[in-house]
């Protein structure tokens, strides 16, 4: 063979080699494509431990996938989707049982280690999301547990089948519990330790307004734990039972001032309806300080300590003659514990017939020809010995007057630390034998260490936006705007947005005294006055409309304004 021939022979082996090896490459990229693809393909209809339905109609088969029923049984032999087994928290009881007896109830659902975890209940309640911390707890990983997204309920309305027949008993399985995540779970110690740090802490209550606000009695009083924030179960689904989008629940955290910098623990009547915020925030949201109180109310309320129980979010802002004796009078002043500024707003003239010790006088008239002027109002406070830092008491001498939440409404919009209203009349202060003087508060330098002269202050006031507007449009809040019109008629300058008119008097005893909180919520609810809105209460006499900021804020409501009209 010629030294040419030879050569066009090399070229053309050479050829096939490179075709050869453009091909392989070419299949290689192909599978390593479809590997890829592979992860995002089993990730479809997954948001973080969420499946969809469509999700669990492809998977429903997958022997990798284990099925829990959480309703209730009577729930699960009437319908369920077939494959599923049937887990009835009651029916084991919602008390400890032991860690052994626990893992064989895992392992008799076939529950193994590389399994996903599946569960599911009627929809848009909490069942499902119990069993979902039960598993988390006792070691299962998160990454395997998931819950239907939207439960029996979106199946069905999907067209899914369900079946009443019973599932076979699956093979055993070999989850065993070999760590507790005690991170996830708070004690009453602990509980009660954030309970009385609301600013750091954060006590997230997934009960109804009903029982909140003291309207349903299952325990031996009614009503919730202190400063928990009322955030009902229900309120994280969407009407056809899913759970609301991300942005949406952060938007009512937000409105409800919790941050994932708080440490958050969800509570609620007996640690099953807490599971629902536990998840959301914990799985959902990726909130980095969230725990779940299994103890709840009922551990609370059955302390030997008798630990207290509110029906008003704020009960606070109203103090009584039996708690300003004490810690407004000579001996806690005496004493120097008293960190209380007590002050009258009735006329000079009253204020002189008679008022309690200690009491400094500013009439209300002050406020009203100053409200457009709060320096000047802040100037004489600081006068007078008011002190911005401590907690001031107002006295109008009959509990809630319009008088009294006028004084109320500009001393929160100067940056008094904290008001309250004395919620009992002079009358009743004198019926239980406190005493009442007409010898003026005594305000200068003192003159030795027994002086309970009050000193002058410098008031510099720390002014708050948001609180009193003059337009309705100058403020944006997390939810749209509804208009309460307080007075006895709506007034006549018409408001953009929803308005709904609730008479301050319908929210007041006949001695003053705001009525019971479940009363109150009532009236707002039929009404039309939402949870989630930003309220503007506004009428032809301020005052009015100052009632009405004042009872929003005892019950707890985090977005309210005065409009001047």
């Amino acid at each position: 063979m010629n030294t040419n021939k030879m050569s066009v022979r090399i070229l053309e082996d050479l050829k096939i080699n490179v075709m050869k090896i453009l091909k392989y490459c070419f299949l290689l990229s192909f599978a390593v494509c479809i590997l890829l693809l592979q992860p995002l393909m089993a990730q479809e209809g997954i948001r973080g431990n969420l499946v969809s339905v469509a999700w669990l109609e492809k998977n429903l088969k997958n022997a990798g996938v284990v099925l829990l029923d959480a309703s209730p049984t009577q729930i699960y032999a009437t319908k369920h989707i077939p494959g599923a087994i049937s887990y009835d928290i009651f029916t084991y009881g919602v008390n400890e049982i032991p860690v052994a007896e626990i893992e064989k109830h895992y392992q008799s659902w076939g529950i193994s280690p590389g399994k996903k975890i599946v569960m599911y209940d009627q929809g848009g309640t909490f069942m499902a999301s119990r069993l979902f911390f039960s598993l988390h707890y006792y070691g299962f990983p998160s990454k395997n547990l998931f819950i239907l997204d939207g439960g029996l309920s979106k199946w069905q309305e999907s067209g899914m089948p369900v079946t009443k027949d019973p599932t076979p008993v699956p093979k055993k399985g070999s989850f065993t519990i070999r760590r507790i995540n005690e991170k996830v779970r708070v004690e009453l110690p602990e509980f009660l330790t954030a309970c009385g740090d609301p600013q750091n802490n954060v006590l997230l209550e997934a009960l109804d307004p009903d029982w909140h606000y003291g309207g349903l009695q299952f325990f031996s009083k009614p009503g919730h734990i202190p400063n928990a924030i009322m955030l009902p179960s229900a309120d994280f689904y969407n009407p056809d039972k899913t759970f609301k989008s991300i942005e949406e629940i952060k938007k009512i955290l937000a409105y409800l001032d919790i941050n994932p910098e708080q440490h958050i623990y969800t509570t609620c009547g007996g640690g099953i309806a807490a599971s629902v915020p536990f998840f959301a925030l914990k799985f959902l949201l990726d909130y980095p300080m969230v725990k779940l109180y299994p103890g709840s109310q009922l551990e609370w309320v059955s302390d030997q300590r008798e630990l207290p129980i509110w029906t008003y979010d704020a009960p606070f802002l109203m103090r009584e003659s039996q708690w300003l004796q004490f810690w407004g009078g000579q001996m806690a002043r005496m004493y120097g514990i008293s960190n209380i500024t007590i002050l009258d707003v009735r006329p000079v003239a009253a204020y002189n017939q008679g008022h309690l010790p200690f009491a400094l006088n500013i009439p209300i008239e002050i406020f009203t020809s100053n409200f457009n002027n709060p320096g000047k109002i802040a100037e004489i406070l600081g006068t007078i010995g008011v002190n911005m830092n401590q907690e001031l008491v107002l006295i109008s001498g009959e509990g809630l007057t319009r008088d009294a939440a006028l004084a109320f409404l500009v001393l929160e919009k100067l940056g008094q630390k904290k008001v309250s209203v004395f919620i009992n009349s002079i009358g009743e202060w004198e019926k239980l034998g406190f005493t009442v003087t007409k010898d003026s508060t005594v305000v200068g330098t003192k003159k030795g260490p027994g002086d309970l002269s009050i000193l002058p202050t410098n008031y510099s006031g720390n002014f708050r936006e948001g609180i009193i507007i003059d337009d309705s449009k100058s403020t944006q809040g997390h939810y749209p705007k509804v208009f309460i019109a307080s007075g006895k008629n709506i007034p006549v300058k018409a408001q953009e947005g929803k308005v709904v008119h609730v008479p301050y008097t319908d929210l007041l005893n006949t001695d003053g005294t705001p009525k019971a909180a479940i009363d109150i919520w009532k009236i707002l609810s039929k009404a039309g006055v939402p949870r989630y809105a930003e309220l503007v209460c506004y009428s032809d006499d301020p005052s009015e409309a100052a009632v009405t900021y004042f009872i929003l804020k005892l019950m707890g409501f985090p977005d309210i304004k005065v409009l001047m009209v």
